[in-house]
């Protein structure tokens, strides 16, 4: 069985740590692609096993081909910039390039916007991405998942994100029905 490629991409500093959350959370059997500023790149390669760190300015890395055949790829947190860029097909670096090749490949890419309250031309630009079939899954919680701690909030949202990409988890409590 082939295993999935699937790219994790950090735009934007408010929030990185949920970014390297979810690269960490991903299970081994996902072969997991990574693009990130140079000081964490260094940091990555240090402390990570089974990542392939890439330079976000190697717009020749494998990831930004289509023909390397990446199957996934999240954003988180993704920057108004960068949600902008990919908007306007902008592709000036590995992070929007490789952005591009999911939308042109028709691939899952879901992104997750930091900031709030969104601007009308952020909202312009989420809503012309989702009528293309890109996600839109901005950090939200749910409060019938009884999370206690900031840790469990995270743990809700990275779950919904993998059930987003098709990976099973269970790291949050799903919703329960009174009924039998």
């Amino acid at each position: 069985m082939k295993k999935r490629k699937i790219v994790v991409a950090v735009s934007g500093a408010s929030g990185v740590n949920i970014g390297i959350k979810v690269l960490e959370l991903l299970p081994s059997s996902v072969e997991k692609h990574f693009v990130m500023s140079q000081n964490a790149k260094t940091v990555l390669d240090k402390e990570m096993k089974n990542v392939y760190v890439h330079d976000n300015e190697d717009i020749s890395a494998s990831i930004a081909s289509g023909s390397f055949g990446v199957d996934a790829m999240i954003i988180v947190p993704c920057s108004m910039n960068t949600l902008a860029k990919i908007s306007c097909g902008i592709a000036d670096n590995l992070t929007t390039r490789c952005a591009a090749v999911m939308i042109k490949e028709q691939k899952k890419l879901i992104l997750a916007p930091r900031e709030m309250p969104f601007s009308p031309i952020a909202l312009e630009n989420m809503h012309k991405l989702s009528s293309l079939g890109i996600i839109i899954a901005p950090p939200v919680m749910a409060y019938y998942s009884e999370q206690q701690t900031l840790d469990e909030m995270e743990n809700f949202v990275i779950g919904k994100w993998f059930d987003l990409l098709g990976i099973e988890n269970s790291l949050y409590k799903r919703w329960q029905s009174e009924e039998l």
